[in-house]
């Protein structure tokens, strides 16, 4: 960044830059908004990012995030308990939400089998899924992950490890190209995924 700007300008924008899809050209004009605006709002903005990890929690049943334990998604009593769709993240779940097609909840995994990058079935929640379904309550497992390489190999091994416990496993299927995020996927072709899964 020019030294014209002042150190704390020119630092607020290294942070900035940090995050994702954020520049420094981007970084830069977000530091300069932020001085133009009222510091009652810069403040919020402040107190907001400061209080994140201790606002926002893990829900115990889905291991999504959340403001309560349960969240309100596993809490909802109209939702089927017995039908289970598994992500790989919480960003994961907005997507078929919108799609209005999923009535079930969800399992987040907190990641996807990636030998290469050394992440394993026991460095996401895959334990937690197996114990979930053996506890006998769950009928169908939707397969939700991403349609990638890694997310084919997560489902892949899912359905190896479910099958045996006696439950319908099914994954998303059309509608998605190979190699799309869940994230990044509007709702109505996300619904068309839902309803055409098939059983693995």
């Amino acid at each position: 960044m020019i030294s014209v700007y002042p150190k704390p300008l020119r630092r607020l924008t290294q942070l900035l830059s940090r995050l994702p899809g954020i520049g420094e050209k981007t970084a830069t004009r977000l530091s300069l908004f932020l001085l133009k605006m009222p510091p009652e709002f810069v403040r919020e903005l402040g107190n907001a990012i400061a209080g994140i990890h201790e606002s926002v929690i893990r829900c115990s049943t889905c291991l999504g995030i959340a403001d309560e334990d349960p969240c309100s998604l596993c809490a909802d009593p109209m939702r089927r308990a017995d039908l289970v769709c598994v992500v790989e993240g919480p960003s994961d779940i907005v997507p078929i939400e919108k799609s209005g097609e999923f009535k079930g909840r969800y399992h987040v995994l907190g990641g996807a089998i990636s030998p290469i990058d050394g992440v394993m079935p026991d460095d996401i929640h895959v334990r937690e899924l197996l114990e979930r379904v053996s506890q006998g309550f769950v009928s169908e497992v939707v397969l939700a992950t991403n349609l990638t390489a890694e997310g084919e190999a997560t489902a892949s091994y899912l359905g190896s490890v479910l099958k045996p416990l006696g439950v319908r496993v099914s994954r998303i299927a059309y509608g998605l190209p190979m190699g799309a995020d869940l994230e990044y996927s509007d709702e109505v072709t996300v619904g068309r995924a839902i309803k055409g899964r098939r059983e693995l």
